[in-house]
């Protein structure tokens, strides 16, 4: 199994959906041909069990098994991220160890989740225990709009002081942060940006890719995204900026995560399946907004 590293992690990740059936089931099926979709799209990477594939939702055993799936589907044409975040470090290393035996090339951990608030010391040592308990390469994640924990530029530093961190999705919605990250950090890991309204300004700066929710809405194009913006400006990164703001807003906008998503992907005749419980499928006049708009897109 190959690792990913700095220098590898880049281009266009997309974090899969994980396809229920009306049972809850995971569909396998329709999963392996969802990660052969995004190859086909261009995807230098696959995230499985991230945010889109509703992680709060899965078992250990669960994460194990949609990372073979997603091993065996791939059949090394790209790595496979595993998501590990969890409230305690003792649940995530578990999360990174079953990752890792199931064939995973790196992880993706937020800090800890539901405890609202962590000291620096908690952070370095959250890290520092995961780094410990296994080599697997990890990938931060910072989203504070779902852990309400934000890392800062010196909580990253102090992380990255004790910890081989290879790169970040960052999802912190302040530009500023996004800047600043970019400007001290591109050199010593890969910067992924998360938000969709983000990925054409935060590649043209140094960002090396994206791990994002709606660019395989674009098909093939997803692919050529790194390109186009590594071009800007230009007439192409511009329409593009603008399609992928339109779709970040109408997902994030429409219903409770990730039903927008999947109702998107199943519109666009992606086996995306439903939510799990307690998140119900999107449908009427919602879904209605969301096929109008993917129309208008020029996408449907």
């Amino acid at each position: 199994m190959t690792r990913l590293d700095r220098s590898t992690l880049h281009g266009f990740v997309p974090a899969v959906v994980t396809p229920f059936a009306a049972d809850g089931s995971i569909v396998d099926a329709d999963f392996k041909t969802l990660v052969e979709r995004l190859i086909a799209c261009g995807a230098t990477g696959i995230c499985v069990a991230g945010d889109n594939g509703e992680s709060w939702n899965l078992s250990i055993d669960e994460r194990a098994h949609l990372t073979r799936l997603a091993v065996e589907a791939a059949a090394g044409r790209v790595p496979i991220i595993t998501g590990v975040s969890a409230p305690s470090a003792q649940q995530t290393i578990a999360y990174a160890k079953a990752a890792d035996a199931a064939g995973a090339a790196a992880v993706l951990a937020m800090p800890q989740t539901y405890v609202i608030k962590a000291t620096r010391e908690e952070l370095v040592a959250r890290f520092s225990r995961l780094s410990d308990a296994t080599d697997i390469p990890v990938i931060l994640y910072n989203s504070p709009r779902r852990t309400q924990i934000e890392l800062s530029l010196a909580d990253i530093d102090a992380i990255m002081g004790c910890v081989p961190v290879i790169g970040i999705k960052e999802s912190h919605r302040d530009f500023f942060h996004l800047t600043h990250l970019i400007e001290q950090f591109a050199e010593r890991m890969a910067i992924m940006v998360g938000p969709s309204h983000y990925i054409l300004p935060g590649i043209a700066l140094g960002a090396a890719g994206f791990i994002a929710t709606g660019p395989e809405l674009l098909g093939a194009k997803a692919g050529e995204i790194t390109a186009i913006a590594r071009q800007a400006p230009s007439a192409e990164s511009a329409h593009l900026h603008f399609q992928l703001t339109a779709l970040y807003e109408l997902l994030m906008g429409t219903g409770t995560w990730p039903s927008s998503f999947k109702a998107a992907l199943n519109l666009l005749g992606w086996p995306a399946g439903i939510p799990r419980d307690p998140v119900l499928p999107i449908a009427g006049p919602a879904l209605q907004a969301i096929e109008k708009r993917l129309g208008e897109l020029g996408l449907r």
